[in-house]
Protein backbone atom coordinates (compact mmCIF):
# COMPACT_ATOMS: atom_id res chain seq x y z
CA UNK A 1 0.00 0.00 0.00
CA UNK A 2 1.46 3.36 -1.06
CA UNK A 3 1.73 6.43 1.13
CA UNK A 4 -0.73 8.28 -1.12
CA UNK A 5 -3.35 5.54 -0.70
CA UNK A 6 -2.89 5.68 3.07
CA UNK A 7 -3.59 9.43 2.97
CA UNK A 8 -6.90 8.82 1.21
CA UNK A 9 -8.16 6.88 4.25
CA UNK A 10 -7.52 9.72 6.70
CA UNK A 11 -10.03 11.81 8.65
CA UNK A 12 -9.56 15.06 6.73
CA UNK A 13 -12.86 15.99 5.04
CA UNK A 14 -12.95 17.73 1.68
CA UNK A 15 -12.73 21.51 2.01
CA UNK A 16 -14.92 23.67 -0.24
CA UNK A 17 -12.18 26.24 -0.83
CA UNK A 18 -12.95 28.18 -4.01
CA UNK A 19 -10.11 28.82 -6.46
CA UNK A 20 -10.78 32.56 -6.66
CA UNK A 21 -10.79 32.94 -2.88
CA UNK A 22 -7.56 30.92 -2.56
CA UNK A 23 -5.89 33.05 -5.25
CA UNK A 24 -6.93 36.29 -3.53
CA UNK A 25 -5.79 34.93 -0.15
CA UNK A 26 -2.38 34.09 -1.63
CA UNK A 27 -2.16 37.50 -3.32
CA UNK A 28 -3.07 39.31 -0.08
CA UNK A 29 -0.39 37.39 1.84
CA UNK A 30 2.18 38.20 -0.87
CA UNK A 31 1.24 41.90 -0.86
CA UNK A 32 1.45 42.02 2.93
CA UNK A 33 4.86 40.33 2.92
CA UNK A 34 6.39 42.34 0.07
CA UNK A 35 4.78 45.76 0.48
CA UNK A 36 3.70 46.08 4.12
CA UNK A 37 6.86 44.27 5.25
CA UNK A 38 9.05 46.22 2.87
CA UNK A 39 7.59 49.57 3.88
CA UNK A 40 7.84 48.74 7.59
CA UNK A 41 11.50 47.85 7.14
CA UNK A 42 12.04 51.05 5.17
CA UNK A 43 10.55 53.21 7.92
CA UNK A 44 12.68 51.50 10.58
CA UNK A 45 15.76 51.88 8.40
CA UNK A 46 15.08 55.59 7.83
CA UNK A 47 15.00 56.32 11.55
CA UNK A 48 18.11 54.16 12.13
CA UNK A 49 20.16 56.64 10.11
CA UNK A 50 21.48 59.53 12.20
CA UNK A 51 20.64 63.01 10.94
CA UNK A 52 17.89 61.82 8.59
CA UNK A 53 16.68 64.48 6.17
CA UNK A 54 13.16 65.72 5.34
CA UNK A 55 11.23 63.52 7.80
CA UNK A 56 7.94 65.25 6.91
CA UNK A 57 8.16 64.40 3.20
CA UNK A 58 9.39 60.88 3.95
CA UNK A 59 6.45 60.22 6.28
CA UNK A 60 3.95 61.67 3.77
CA UNK A 61 5.21 59.33 1.05
CA UNK A 62 5.45 56.35 3.42
CA UNK A 63 1.93 56.84 4.85
CA UNK A 64 0.52 57.25 1.33
CA UNK A 65 2.23 54.02 0.26
CA UNK A 66 0.73 52.23 3.26
CA UNK A 67 -2.72 53.66 2.41
CA UNK A 68 -2.56 52.40 -1.18
CA UNK A 69 -1.39 48.97 0.02
CA UNK A 70 -4.21 48.72 2.55
CA UNK A 71 -6.61 49.66 -0.25
CA UNK A 72 -5.28 46.72 -2.29
CA UNK A 73 -5.80 44.38 0.67
CA UNK A 74 -9.37 45.62 1.17
CA UNK A 75 -10.17 44.89 -2.49
CA UNK A 76 -8.64 41.42 -2.24
CA UNK A 77 -10.48 40.56 0.97
CA UNK A 78 -13.88 41.37 -0.54
CA UNK A 79 -15.78 38.74 -2.51
CA UNK A 80 -15.38 38.94 -6.29
CA UNK A 81 -18.49 36.82 -6.94
CA UNK A 82 -20.27 39.68 -8.71
CA UNK A 83 -19.04 39.40 -12.31
CA UNK A 84 -20.28 42.94 -13.10
CA UNK A 85 -17.73 44.37 -10.64
CA UNK A 86 -14.88 42.07 -11.70
CA UNK A 87 -13.24 44.57 -14.07
CA UNK A 88 -13.77 47.41 -11.57
CA UNK A 89 -12.13 45.41 -8.77
CA UNK A 90 -9.18 44.50 -11.00
CA UNK A 91 -8.61 48.12 -12.06
CA UNK A 92 -8.78 49.41 -8.48
CA UNK A 93 -6.43 46.64 -7.35
CA UNK A 94 -3.84 47.53 -10.01
CA UNK A 95 -4.12 51.24 -9.20
CA UNK A 96 -3.58 50.55 -5.49
CA UNK A 97 -0.61 48.23 -6.09
CA UNK A 98 1.11 50.59 -8.51
CA UNK A 99 0.32 53.60 -6.32
CA UNK A 100 1.83 51.85 -3.31
CA UNK A 101 4.97 50.96 -5.28
CA UNK A 102 5.31 54.52 -6.61
CA UNK A 103 5.08 56.20 -3.20
CA UNK A 104 7.32 53.53 -1.64
CA UNK A 105 9.92 54.41 -4.28
CA UNK A 106 9.52 58.11 -3.53
CA UNK A 107 9.97 57.45 0.20
CA UNK A 108 13.03 55.28 -0.50
CA UNK A 109 14.79 58.21 -2.19
CA UNK A 110 15.23 59.79 1.25
CA UNK A 111 17.26 56.81 2.51
CA UNK A 112 20.96 57.05 1.61
CA UNK A 113 22.82 53.82 0.95
CA UNK A 114 21.32 50.40 1.61
CA UNK A 115 17.67 50.17 2.60
CA UNK A 116 18.13 46.84 4.41
CA UNK A 117 17.80 46.85 8.18
CA UNK A 118 21.13 46.46 9.94
CA UNK A 119 19.68 44.54 12.90
CA UNK A 120 18.83 40.92 11.96
CA UNK A 121 16.40 40.66 14.88
CA UNK A 122 14.36 43.58 13.55
CA UNK A 123 14.50 42.06 10.06
CA UNK A 124 13.18 38.73 11.35
CA UNK A 125 10.35 40.29 13.37
CA UNK A 126 9.20 42.41 10.42
CA UNK A 127 9.35 39.37 8.11
CA UNK A 128 7.40 37.09 10.47
CA UNK A 129 4.74 39.68 11.31
CA UNK A 130 4.18 40.71 7.68
CA UNK A 131 4.15 37.12 6.35
CA UNK A 132 3.08 34.43 8.83
CA UNK A 133 1.42 36.87 11.23
CA UNK A 134 -0.52 38.52 8.42
CA UNK A 135 -1.57 35.10 7.12
CA UNK A 136 -3.24 34.33 10.46
CA UNK A 137 -5.24 37.55 10.26
CA UNK A 138 -6.09 37.22 6.57
CA UNK A 139 -7.19 33.60 7.06
CA UNK A 140 -10.11 34.87 9.16
CA UNK A 141 -11.45 36.84 6.17
CA UNK A 142 -10.79 33.89 3.85
CA UNK A 143 -12.76 31.52 6.09
CA UNK A 144 -15.59 34.01 6.49
CA UNK A 145 -15.98 34.22 2.71
CA UNK A 146 -16.16 30.41 2.59
CA UNK A 147 -18.97 30.53 5.21
CA UNK A 148 -16.67 28.82 7.67
CA UNK A 149 -14.59 29.59 10.74
CA UNK A 150 -11.35 28.50 12.39
CA UNK A 151 -12.89 25.57 14.28
CA UNK A 152 -14.80 24.03 11.38
CA UNK A 153 -12.43 25.16 8.63
CA UNK A 154 -9.32 23.64 10.17
CA UNK A 155 -10.92 20.90 12.26
CA UNK A 156 -9.78 22.37 15.57
CA UNK A 157 -12.60 20.58 17.42
CA UNK A 158 -11.54 17.09 16.21
CA UNK A 159 -10.00 15.40 19.27
CA UNK A 160 -7.96 18.53 20.04
CA UNK A 161 -6.05 17.10 23.01
CA UNK A 162 -5.21 13.88 21.22
CA UNK A 163 -4.14 15.74 18.07
CA UNK A 164 -1.80 17.97 20.08
CA UNK A 165 -0.22 14.99 21.85
CA UNK A 166 0.24 13.14 18.55
CA UNK A 167 1.78 16.25 17.04
CA UNK A 168 4.22 16.71 19.93
CA UNK A 169 5.20 13.03 19.78
CA UNK A 170 5.74 13.04 16.02
CA UNK A 171 7.67 16.30 16.33
CA UNK A 172 10.05 14.69 18.80
CA UNK A 173 10.46 11.64 16.52
CA UNK A 174 11.22 13.52 13.28
CA UNK A 175 13.43 16.20 14.84
CA UNK A 176 16.72 14.29 14.83
CA UNK A 177 16.37 12.69 11.34
CA UNK A 178 15.43 16.03 9.73
CA UNK A 179 18.33 17.86 11.40
CA UNK A 180 20.78 15.12 10.41
CA UNK A 181 19.53 15.21 6.84
CA UNK A 182 19.94 18.98 6.80
CA UNK A 183 23.53 18.60 8.06
CA UNK A 184 24.22 15.96 5.40
CA UNK A 185 23.03 18.20 2.57
CA UNK A 186 24.93 21.19 3.96
CA UNK A 187 28.23 19.30 3.86
CA UNK A 188 27.38 17.76 0.49
CA UNK A 189 26.81 21.18 -1.10
CA UNK A 190 30.00 22.44 0.54
CA UNK A 191 31.98 19.67 -1.17
CA UNK A 192 30.31 20.55 -4.46
CA UNK A 193 31.43 24.19 -3.90
CA UNK A 194 27.84 25.41 -4.06
CA UNK A 195 28.45 27.49 -0.92
CA UNK A 196 25.22 26.86 0.99
CA UNK A 197 24.28 29.57 3.47
CA UNK A 198 23.44 28.97 7.09
CA UNK A 199 20.02 30.27 8.08
CA UNK A 200 20.06 33.65 9.83
CA UNK A 201 18.98 32.20 13.19
CA UNK A 202 22.47 32.39 14.73
CA UNK A 203 22.92 36.02 13.70
CA UNK A 204 19.45 36.86 15.02
CA UNK A 205 20.19 35.33 18.42
CA UNK A 206 23.50 37.19 18.56
CA UNK A 207 21.53 40.46 18.44
CA UNK A 208 18.82 39.19 20.80
CA UNK A 209 21.06 39.77 23.81
CA UNK A 210 18.28 40.93 26.15
CA UNK A 211 15.38 39.09 27.76
CA UNK A 212 12.93 41.13 25.68
CA UNK A 213 14.80 40.37 22.46
CA UNK A 214 14.93 36.64 23.17
CA UNK A 215 11.27 36.58 24.15
CA UNK A 216 10.21 38.37 20.97
CA UNK A 217 12.36 36.16 18.73
CA UNK A 218 11.12 33.05 20.55
CA UNK A 219 7.44 33.96 20.12
CA UNK A 220 8.01 34.84 16.45
CA UNK A 221 9.93 31.70 15.50
CA UNK A 222 8.32 29.10 17.78
CA UNK A 223 4.66 30.18 17.77
CA UNK A 224 3.72 32.70 15.07
CA UNK A 225 5.81 31.33 12.19
CA UNK A 226 4.68 27.67 12.56
CA UNK A 227 1.00 28.58 12.96
CA UNK A 228 1.05 30.96 9.99
CA UNK A 229 2.87 28.54 7.69
CA UNK A 230 0.58 25.63 8.59
CA UNK A 231 -2.50 27.74 7.86
CA UNK A 232 -1.09 28.70 4.45
CA UNK A 233 0.35 25.38 3.27
CA UNK A 234 -1.66 22.68 5.05
CA UNK A 235 -4.81 24.60 5.97
CA UNK A 236 -5.54 26.40 2.69
CA UNK A 237 -3.28 25.33 -0.20
CA UNK A 238 -3.20 21.55 0.33
CA UNK A 239 -6.99 20.93 0.58
CA UNK A 240 -7.59 23.26 -2.39
CA UNK A 241 -4.94 21.55 -4.56
CA UNK A 242 -6.23 18.11 -3.53
CA UNK A 243 -9.77 19.03 -4.56
CA UNK A 244 -8.72 20.85 -7.75
CA UNK A 245 -6.03 18.47 -9.06
CA UNK A 246 -5.29 15.20 -7.25
CA UNK A 247 -4.07 13.99 -3.89
CA UNK A 248 -0.60 13.18 -5.24
CA UNK A 249 -0.22 16.54 -6.99
CA UNK A 250 -1.36 18.36 -3.83
CA UNK A 251 1.00 16.33 -1.64
CA UNK A 252 4.19 16.92 -3.61
CA UNK A 253 3.29 20.32 -5.01
CA UNK A 254 2.66 21.97 -1.65
CA UNK A 255 5.55 20.07 -0.02
CA UNK A 256 8.04 21.29 -2.63
CA UNK A 257 6.66 24.83 -2.37
CA UNK A 258 7.07 24.68 1.42
CA UNK A 259 10.70 23.60 1.06
CA UNK A 260 11.42 26.25 -1.57
CA UNK A 261 9.81 29.17 0.29
CA UNK A 262 12.51 29.03 2.98
CA UNK A 263 15.17 29.97 0.39
CA UNK A 264 17.86 27.71 1.85
CA UNK A 265 19.61 25.22 -0.41
CA UNK A 266 20.74 22.72 2.23
CA UNK A 267 17.35 22.61 3.98
CA UNK A 268 15.21 22.26 0.83
CA UNK A 269 15.02 18.44 0.79
CA UNK A 270 14.68 18.03 4.60
CA UNK A 271 11.90 20.63 4.79
CA UNK A 272 10.12 19.13 1.77
CA UNK A 273 10.12 15.70 3.47
CA UNK A 274 9.01 17.31 6.73
CA UNK A 275 6.09 18.87 4.81
CA UNK A 276 5.09 15.40 3.59
CA UNK A 277 4.98 14.23 7.22
CA UNK A 278 2.90 17.27 8.20
CA UNK A 279 0.41 16.60 5.39
CA UNK A 280 0.13 12.95 6.42
CA UNK A 281 -0.53 13.99 10.00
CA UNK A 282 -3.20 16.49 8.93
CA UNK A 283 -4.89 13.80 6.85
CA UNK A 284 -4.69 11.28 9.71
CA UNK A 285 -6.07 13.55 12.44
CA UNK A 286 -8.19 15.98 10.41
CA UNK A 287 -7.02 18.66 12.87
CA UNK A 288 -4.54 21.39 11.90
CA UNK A 289 -3.35 21.52 15.52
CA UNK A 290 -1.36 18.31 14.92
CA UNK A 291 0.96 19.68 12.19
CA UNK A 292 1.16 23.01 14.04
CA UNK A 293 2.40 21.13 17.12
CA UNK A 294 5.06 19.29 15.07
CA UNK A 295 6.18 22.58 13.53
CA UNK A 296 6.36 24.30 16.94
CA UNK A 297 8.40 21.43 18.40
CA UNK A 298 10.78 21.54 15.44
CA UNK A 299 11.30 25.31 15.57
CA UNK A 300 11.41 25.33 19.36
CA UNK A 301 14.13 22.67 19.54
CA UNK A 302 16.19 24.55 16.97
CA UNK A 303 15.72 27.82 18.87
CA UNK A 304 16.81 26.30 22.19
CA UNK A 305 19.82 24.54 20.62
CA UNK A 306 21.01 27.73 18.92
CA UNK A 307 20.49 29.72 22.12
CA UNK A 308 22.73 27.39 24.13
CA UNK A 309 25.29 27.30 21.31
CA UNK A 310 25.49 31.08 21.55
CA UNK A 311 25.93 30.91 25.32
Amino acid sequence: MSFVSVLSTGQLPEKPWQTGAVARFGASVAISMLMIGGMSAMVLRYFEIPGHSSPTMFLIFAITAFAFTLGALVILLRSWADEKRLLFNLIVLLVCINGGMLFAWLAGRYIPGKMDLQNPLETMVVAVVSFQGAALILATFFLREQSSGWIDGFGLNRHAGQSLLIGIGIGALVLYPVLQLNELFFHLFEKLTLHPQEQQAVEILRHADTLLGRTVSGIATVLIAPAGEEVIFRGVLYPWAKRTFSLQAALWGTAVLFGAIHLNLSSFVPLTLLAVVLIGLYEYTGNLLAPIAVHCVFNGANFIALFYQQK
